[in-house]
């Protein structure tokens, strides 16, 4: 039985500067690669991810590592279904909570 406990997410934010061309690109093929691995927008410079476990969040987090462009900064939080469950999102005033992964997901 999966388990919330032990089922990840992963949230990935990054500042990266885009004041010349070489630097817009560095963080277009950035955020580009993010999506190929399978990650959503969830803001502007925050994607996240759903993992079936913590050992498949560590193997995206060395991907990540490995694509870090050269300047700025890219954090990568990582927590359970179970903490997910608890977030709250706000639009305009009004409140929901965050839609859950697709079953098709889980496997």
């Amino acid at each position: 039985m999966l388990s919330g406990y032990r089922l990840m997410w992963l949230l990935v934010m990054f500042d990266l500067p885009v004041g010349t061309k070489k630097e817009r690109k560095a963080a277009t093929d950035f955020r580009k690669f993010l999506l190929d691995q399978g990650f959503e927008m969830a803001q502007f410079s925050v994607y996240l991810r759903f993992c079936g476990s913590k050992e498949q969040a560590e193997t995206y987090v060395k991907r990540i590592r490995k694509a870090v462009p050269s300047k700025g900064q890219v954090s990568v939080l990582r927590f359970t279904d179970k903490q997910y469950e608890g977030m709250w999102c706000f639009v305009g005033g009004s409140g929901h909570r965050p839609k859950s992964p697709g079953q098709y997901v889980l496997f």
